[in-house]
């Protein structure tokens, strides 16, 4: 196991306290939940490669903490801590698995939230290709599991959402003895097809090419975060589907998690665009892995509505996943993109019901 550098940062964001009088994490509970487990969060960070740190949030179940520790991989866009614990009370998937009593870890990859941000992203967008590829993403997740093993003396399970489930899947091939459990939710895997975004990644005169004016990373505004999002809904009114809170955190999270998005009018956040690069190489075809490598028990979720991943993605990994310990396929009906984040009738609460179920068996 790699050694690493850990610095314990007393933080627990917007859902709870730290008390001045002993840096001991709190967290409020919601009224009639006297019974419940108080949830502590801990802000950490790890060696990842030279010079790279890596931010990731524990968050726990005091004296509910004996399940299967769960590492939580983002997607592309807002980051971790925006995607899986947003401060909108009912709305934070790394706390209800933690109620669940599986102690979760929310990670930034390089490139979101308080991690180290590559070179890069400190230029010009055009002045590099992009920037943060699945090679590095899978050694910043390895960083962030090697410190979970060491400190909860067991393998891990890994939940990777859209880029997220790609890097999942990724990690769990290349280190099948380091995950008991696999989760990958609207995720691509190097399968030729139809794919919703390659228009946007192509110059209209040269299809069949990702477009050369990538660069290093794009800027995200509070609408850009939640663009795709919105058009996912199958809805006009996109309050019944998703609570206005739970988007407005989602992005403001992700943009302030940028040291210098006060810099830019609107306030942007910076994006690495090596993702996108990555992820039109697995839509056309071409496999950054191989799912008969996975040791790990893995279930794949797909939403019904999702824009991102594709039946064609699901198939391959059902019919590839042949060393997996078991294998679960299911999908989430009339769910969008980022149902985790959508209300609880349009998707949540199943896909939760799902994540729940499976790491309780072995």
């Amino acid at each position: 196991m790699r050694s690493t550098i850990v610095i314990a940062v007393l933080a627990i964001g917007c859902h709870g306290a730290v008390s001045p009088a002993t840096g001991q994490a709190s967290s409020r509970r919601p009224p009639g939940s006297a019974s419940d487990p108080a949830i502590e969060r801990h802000d950490r960070t790890v060696a990842s490669d030279p010079r790279i740190s890596i931010a990731f949030r524990e968050v726990v179940a005091r004296g509910h903490d004996d399940g299967v520790p769960i590492v939580l991989v983002h997607g592309a866009g807002g980051g971790g801590i925006s995607s899986f614990d947003v401060p909108v009370p009912g709305y934070s998937f790394a706390e209800d698995l933690a109620r669940a009593g599986h102690p979760a870890y929310v990670i930034d990859v390089r490139g979101w939230g308080r991690s180290s941000r590559p070179a890069a992203l400190e230029a010009p967008p055009q002045a590099n290709p992009p920037a943060v590829g699945s090679d590095e993403a899978v050694r910043d997740i390895a960083a962030v599991v090697d410190w979970v093993r060491a400190h909860r003396h067991r393998p891990v399970a890994v939940f990777g959402w859209a880029t997220g489930g790609h890097w999942a899947g990724m990690f769990a091939a290349r280190h099948p003895d380091a995950v008991s459990h696999l989760v990958m939710l609207n995720a691509l895997y190097g399968t030729p097809g139809a794919w919703s975004m390659r228009a946007r990644l192509e110059e209209s005169d040269r299809p069949g090419r990702l477009s050369d004016s990538l660069g290093a990373y794009s800027l995200r505004t509070a609408a850009g975060l939640v663009q795709n999002w919105e058009a996912n809904i199958p809805r006009a009114d996109k309050a019944s589907w998703r609570d206005p809170k739970v988007a407005d955190a989602y992005a403001s999270t992700a943009i302030e998690s940028d040291p210098t998005s006060s810099q830019r009018t609107p306030p942007s956040a910076r994006v690495p665009t090596g993702p996108l690069r990555d992820s039109y190489a697995l839509a056309s075809g071409t496999k950054l892995w191989e799912a008969s490598d996975v040791r790990a028990a893995t279930l794949v979720i797909r939403s019904e509505l999702d824009f991102w991943s594709r039946p064609e993605d699901v198939a391959a990994l059902q019919r590839e996943l042949v060393h997996a310990r078991r294998v679960a396929i299911e999908s989430l009906p009339g769910a969008t993109h980022i149902a985790f984040l959508d209300r609880p009738e349009h998707g949540r609460a199943r896909m939760l019901e799902l994540v729940i179920r499976f790491l309780a068996r072995d």
